[in-house]
């Protein structure tokens, strides 16, 4: 048996074969963590019987056999992994099972492929996925690798009267591999889960270690979330308020790091939260905490049922809701505490709303707040006319003459503490997509003018141009209180494992700089970016691609007009819909996997999916080597950067397309529609709002960046 954190049992399989089945047994249910039910111990008699039948061929083998296999970080394990002469069987169990059915199919590749794109020890060897149905009376027949040539097999299904023969086959199909690693069981991993994965494993796991390790040398993240510890530790060692500002590259994991600095802190290795030490995660980004707090309340529910817990589903999505909150929700909370109305710009606690604590005063909030997209937090003027009006659509939470911008109020929150805070600021940069949003210089403006007591903490790349305009340095010159640090910056994106330098492409392509060629020709082996003009072949070419349960979607800008013509829906945007986009499955048409409803940057910031459609309408053009933008009012209007207000308004469209072209973590497709060319018998167009010229330019700049057609 091996000690390794990594599965419940190891063996050789000389050894497995002569062990008895209670010992084995025994040994998975001592290494279990939490409550083990029957059912599952009862399954594990049951593979062990039936593997030391079928493994009998093999009892002179140097064959290693494996159980409940953990994939770090995802939150998975496998139930039984052999390895045999250089290659890597994944076997999935489902006991008393007659019938094959496609998510176990997919669920069984999904382990295959993690193995392959994350396991070190396992890149280079023939990966084999394979369902066993236990009570199934058929096997596959046909023993064939994947279209991706990517040395992982088709999965294969049989019943557990045919595991001997078809390892048998597979032998005899690659009878020179070269042999597995040595030490395979503790290979450096380096998965990079979706957010929805990750939150759940973190969610559930309030003790971290296994799914906080990192083993490649290029995944910083662990490095950041030590440093923000080790700030928030030094600030309530010293009774101090700070903040810190971390920078990253799209998909580098910022809100990753924010979800598990919250739970350390919230949990410090315990089960159960520590008093007063807590922290929350907030973000402004509806869709982003609707879709992570419906993930997690579902897993929780689920999980709760199956260890025959009495939970309702209400009762978890309450509980989720405690964790990961949206930021306007968080701010009400302190307004309801203020004194109204507010008088000569000053706000105060008014004593007769709010309770004073001895030792932390009136902050009735977390010590730790972590803000994600703290780039998009209100300027003073849409904040102030939201609380006029009391609201979106007028309600209790009406302010006169409220004197802050959110963040300003937001930092002025935490330091109502008199004991000791910390807020840690997640940037992405260029990403302000909705007019009101301040940007990163209102923070740095706040903490000058009105907190010049708070320690500050910064990523060294906060000073170049797409944060803040170029500014921070500028702004903070003056200020006593700032640590550069490079750990707070994340340069490798995650969510292109396969191409670090993804985000790279993307920024030179939108600022026509003329690097985007030479970096697309780094990445394209890798990270497959492909160009069309047709919307079915871009379906087609996605439906080609995705494996296993990899999710897939049409992206689109909200300015976006002439979609309907395309076959192509926006999704509503309320949340709900955005969950259903997100977490259902393919039985469902609501789902993103449908490619039938497209989602705009509003729903997609923050998330990400496997394979993506972006459909480029006629709102943002190519035109004489520069950028042209248009508005959509029955006919396409050009803006012109004749006021700040549009100045920002072009900035936010060019924004939208960094948000959509950098959601994909495998590979995407660009599809440019050809324009409607046709014109009627009197020589009129017959859609003047797809006239060909508003789509030719961006085509062929996106040509000449050598993207490959299909």
């Amino acid at each position: 048996m091996s000690d390794s954190p990594r599965c419940l049992y190891s063996s050789d399989i000389k050894s497995f074969l002569t062990a008895n089945r209670n010992e084995v047994l025994g040994i998975l249910c001592d290494g279990y963590h939490g409550v083990l039910q029957t059912t599952q111990s009862d399954a594990w008699a049951s593979e062990i019987d039936i593997l030391q039948k079928a493994l009998l061929p093999w009892d002179g083998s140097n064959g290693k056999i494996i159980f409940e296999y953990d994939i770090p970080r995802l939150g998975k394990r496998i139930d039984v992994v052999v390895l045999l002469n250089g290659i890597i069987f994944c076997i999935e169990f489902k006991a008393g099972q007659s019938d094959i059915l496609v998510g176990d199919v997919d669920q069984v590749l999904d382990y295959a492929l993690d193995l392959k794109n994350f396991h070190k020890y396992s890149e280079d060897n023939v990966i084999v996925p394979i369902l066993v149905a236990t009570r199934y009376d058929r096997s596959s027949s046909v023993i064939q690798s994947s279209i991706y040539d990517d040395r992982v097999l088709n999965p294969l299904m049989t019943g557990e009267a045919g595991i001997t023969k078809l390892i048998s086959d597979v032998l005899n199909r690659f009878p020179d591999e070269s042999p597995v690693n040595d030490k395979w069981i503790i290979s450096p991993y380096a998965p990079t889960p979706t957010i929805i994965e990750a939150a759940r494993t973190l969610y559930e796991s309030h003790s971290v270690k296994d799914i906080t390790r990192h083993e490649a040398d290029k995944v910083t993240t662990d490095t950041t979330i030590a440093y923000i510890l080790d700030v928030i530790r030094k600030s309530k060692e010293n009774g101090e308020k700070s903040i810190c500002f971390v920078t990253g590259v799209p998909g580098a994991g910022k809100t990753l790091v924010g979800l598990e600095v919250a739970v350390k802190q919230t949990y410090q290795d315990s089960d159960k939260p520590i008093e007063d030490e807590g922290a929350v995660y907030l973000s402004g980004n509806g869709p982003l905490v609707a879709v992570l707090n419906e993930a997690l309340a579902q897993d929780n529910y689920k999980k709760c049922r199956e260890r025959k817990e009495n939970k309702k589903l209400t009762d978890s999505r309450r509980e989720v809701s405690k964790f990961i909150q949206i930021i306007h929700r968080y701010r009400d909370n302190m307004l309801d505490k203020i004194k109204t109305p507010v008088e000569n710009g000053v706000l105060e606690i008014d004593p007769e709303k709010a309770v004073k604590m001895q030792g932390s005063g009136y902050g009735e909030v977390e010590h730790v707040a972590i803000f994600d997209e703290a780039q998009r937090s209100w300027t003073h003027k849409r904040i102030a006319d939201y609380l006029k009006r009391g609201g979106t659509y007028g309600n209790k939470k009406k302010v006169d003459n409220f004197p802050m911008s959110e963040a300003a109020f937001l930092i002025w929150s935490l330091d109502q503490r008199e004991d000791w805070a910390t807020i840690v600021c997640l940037v992405g940069g260029g990403q302000e997509i909705n007019t009101g949003e301040a940007g990163i210089t209102e923070w740095i403006s706040s903490l000058n003018n009105m907190f010049p007591h708070w320690k500050i903490y910064i990523s060294p790349k906060l000073t170049e141009p797409e944060y803040a305009e170029g500014k921070v340095d500028e702004l903070l010159k003056d200020n006593p209180n700032v640590t550069y640090e490079e750990k707070l910056h994340l340069g490798v994106s995650l969510r292109s494992f396969r191409a670090e330098k993804l985000s790279a492409f993307v920024h030179s392509l939108l600022a026509i700089d003329g690097n985007a060629s030479p970096i697309y020709e780094e990445i394209k082996v890798n990270y497959p970016i492909v160009l069309t003009r047709d919307m079915e072949k871009a379906k087609r070419w996605i439906h080609e691609k995705a494996r296993g349960n990899e999710r897939t979607g049409v992206l689109i800008t909200k300015e976006s007009a002439r979609y309907k013509p395309l076959g192509i829906h926006v999704l509503p945007s309320d949340d709900d819909n955005a969950v259903h986009w997100f977490l259902d499955d393919i039985t469902d048409t609501r789902s993103s996997n449908y490619l039938e409803d497209a989602a705009t940057e509003i729903q997609v910031q923050g998330l990400e999916l496997e394979y993506t459609c972006v459909l480029w309408d006629a709102d943002m053009r190519y035109e004489n080597g520069e950028w042209q933008f248009y508005t959509f009012n029955r006919k396409w209007n050009k803006l012109v950067a004749e006021t700040e207000t549009k100045q920002d308004r072009m900035k936010y469209m060019l924004n939208a397309y960094r948000v959509l072209m950098t959601r994909a973590r495998s590979g995407m497709v660009i599809c440019v529609p050809e324009g409607n060319a046709h014109k009627d018998e009197n020589g009129f167009w017959e859609d003047e709002t797809r006239l060909p010229k508003y789509y030719d330019g961006t085509y062929q700049y996106l040509k000449s960046l050598g993207l490959e057609e299909i």
